[in-house]
């Protein structure tokens, strides 16, 4: 009975999100020229929402997420850029400082937010709501990167296995075209994986923003 009643609630939602929208378009966010956006904005479309930073290791992502950008716009996809510099100061300078750097180096086009908290009492409401809907799964372990977060994830937080929060830059959240926060990516897991489950949102297709 209980599993029938989950079930029931569970297509009400799903029904409600169709109709008006999932809670994420609730949230503003801070531009990069101080005002506010509302993610009402893009609604209808696949959302891929970044932690960034511009001297990290991961930092050359940028360039093969301007490429499944550029590819997959038309498509109904965007990128929301939140510059971050919570993990080892690796996006110091100004909001004009790092979009510089972002588009001189890798020519980015997709939206690039105000530089914003991620974690703590300061944290971006949105990034509150999209941890608690997709949590920490685990790094990959393969790869020295991953061995290089996981200790420095264990040294700040040791039961940062039981948590939700981003342990380091690019961390990645998928939003489909309904609202809803539907995977979470650490930063090592490779931005082809990355794009194949963007791609199988987008191939879903049943929902448009008119």
């Amino acid at each position: 009975m209980h599993k029938d009643v989950e079930n029931i609630n569970n297509i009400i939602q799903e029904a409600e999100d169709y109709l008006v929208g999932g809670p994420i378009y609730k949230f503003t966010v801070p531009k990069r020229d101080g005002t506010m956006q509302s993610l009402y904005d893009f609604r209808g479309k696949v959302l891929l929402i970044v932690n960034s930073a511009t001297g990290c290791g991961f930092t050359p992502q940028y360039e093969a997420l301007e490429t499944m950008y550029k590819e997959l716009k038309n498509e109904g996809f965007e990128i929301l850029d939140f510059p971050c510099d919570q993990f080892g100061n690796q996006a110091p300078g100004t909001n004009d400082d790092i979009h510089n750097f972002c588009t001189s180096r890798y020519d980015i086009s997709f939206p690039q937010f105000a530089k914003i908290n991620v974690n703590g009492e300061n944290a971006l409401e949105l990034f509150d709501y999209i941890k608690s809907r997709q949590g920490f799964r685990g790094f990959l372990m393969n790869t020295p990167d991953s061995l290089y977060m996981e200790r420095r994830a264990r040294e700040a937080d040791p039961d940062y296995l039981n948590n939700s929060s981003i342990k380091w830059n690019f961390t990645k959240f998928l939003v489909n075209r309904i609202g809803q926060v539907v995977d979470r990516f650490e930063p090592d897991a490779g931005t082809e994986i990355v794009r194949q489950k963007v791609e199988m949102e987008l191939n879903k297709d049943k929902y448009k923003k008119h």
